[in-house]
């Protein structure tokens, strides 16, 4: 049982009664101005994100070069071109909807709330929805209201992916860290998962100057804050909240989840029949070219083509990791170096080596140890997520997966049932 009570009263769900997903208006609720307990709304911020979980998975490591699919038409995740929209049902749908709901139910925190930990923890979730948002369709709609108009078709309109950035996701994770400590229990947004999550952002801008700060802070902060790397590298995907989790969505069998396929775990344990061979070879080279890390057992099985990562028996109950500590000791030797300062990212980069039971890297020069850091970041994090959006954000994805494409397919498709609703005001990208 999950020490978070995500409960969700009817009164309290967000249905889509209207016909797109931000007109989204609680049907049985007292109005805003009326409600002095905001516990239930954000309880509701939080268990949106669950329907954001498989789709981000399968996107972060299916569309790169660590799984494919092998029933049609899931292997357009590895053909580059518009076939990506007969995904919408399974994938970018549920994933839209799921994160628009989170931010209208953090909307209503953040503007009727007089808690000054509420609102923080509403405007993390808000700019963890906005950053997911970004990195998948570029330009989006926002929403801040907790009632927008159902009439004014212009609110639709996709905003610029800058403008996201500048305007909603960095105010709010800064107004974040100023509300939050890090003495939150049961799995709650805190100061130092809002600091980590900002350096991520400025990290995926290329950003480094403003980045590095932050994720010093993390990295040196962590130990006052309950937080370090686990000894054992599979003891991080077995035991929830566990020292190395700065922040994970939270699963529980006995919370219903809204999305109805099947879960993360399934489609990296080749539990789909669209893809009961998932492993890519490309991961397996790249382990092989790691002789004795003790990762690899952990990661993949060769026997199955498969990742054995998440356990298959309760895999309901097991978190969906969003930001480790790891993955930060990684991003801040990435910033180092890339502000030119090589020793001490080799340094940061070696902590993560080390656990893996391998030497110190023999990378000397910014390039080889740029290289360093993704390889590491590669196999350190494999069907978590992140190989897809590291890289297109670092713009190697031609060149580590061995295709020619346009890089207009760095980005996935709007879900046509919103560019349809919006009569066109919500605009698809370009490609599909």
């Amino acid at each position: 049982m999950k020490k978070i009570y995500i409960f969700l009263l009817g009164s309290l769900m967000l249905t889509t009664a209207c016909e797109n997903d931000l007109e989204q208006v609680p049907p049985n609720i007292a109005s805003a101005d009326s409600l002095t307990d905001f516990d239930g709304v954000l309880n509701a911020a939080y268990f949106y994100q669950l329907g954001s979980v498989t789709p981000w998975a399968v996107m972060g490591d299916f569309r790169a070069d660590n799984a494919k699919m092998i029933e049609e038409p899931y292997p357009s995740f590895d053909r580059f071109n518009g076939d990506l929209v007969d995904m919408e049902d399974q994938f970018f749908g549920p994933f839209y909807t799921a994160l628009y709901k989170s931010i209208l139910s953090a909307n209503n925190v953040i503007d009727n709330s007089e808690n000054p930990t509420q609102v923080g923890e509403a405007k993390f979730l808000r700019a963890l929805s906005y950053f997911k948002l970004v990195r998948v369709f570029g330009d989006v709609t926002v929403n801040l209201s907790p009632s927008p108009s159902t009439t004014d078709a212009s609110i639709l309109a996709r905003q610029s992916s800058n403008d996201v950035y500048n305007d909603v996701i960095i105010p709010d994770l800064n107004d974040a860290i100023s509300r939050l400590s890090n003495t939150a229990s049961n799995g709650r947004a805190t100061r130092i998962a809002a600091q980590a999550l900002l350096g991520k952002v400025y990290v995926h801008r290329g950003d480094f100057g403003n980045a590095e700060p932050l994720l010093q802070q993390v990295v040196s902060g962590a130990a006052g804050a309950g937080i370090s790397l686990m000894s054992n590298f599979a003891d991080i995907f077995v035991t929830d909240l566990n020292s190395e989790v700065i922040f994970a969505t939270q699963i529980s069998s006995s919370v219903p989840d809204e999305y109805g396929f099947s879960e993360f775990w399934s489609w990296s344990g080749g539990l789909d029949t669209k893809s009961d061979l998932p492993l890519d070879q490309s991961l397996v080279d790249a382990f092989d070219a790691s002789p004795g890390d003790l990762r690899r057992d952990v990661t993949i099985n060769t026997a199955t083509m498969s990742s054995p990562k998440f356990p298959q028996s309760g895999g309901p109950d097991y978190d969906w990791i969003e930001i480790r500590l790891a993955d930060v000791i990684l991003l801040y030797a990435e910033a180092l170096n890339e502000n030119s300062n090589t020793a001490a990212a080799a340094t940061q980069l070696n902590r993560i080596r080390t656990r893996a039971g391998l030497a110190g890297t023999s990378a000397s020069s910014q390039a080889q140890l740029r290289q360093a850091i993704q390889d590491e970041r590669r196999l350190e994090l494999a069907f978590e997520g992140h190989r897809w959006f590291d890289l297109t954000r670092t713009s190697t994805a031609q060149a580590e997966m061995g295709q020619s494409f346009d890089n207009q397919y760095y980005l996935f498709p709007v879900p046509i049932s919103e560019v349809l609703v919006s009569s066109g005001v919500i605009t698809q990208n370009a490609g599909y």
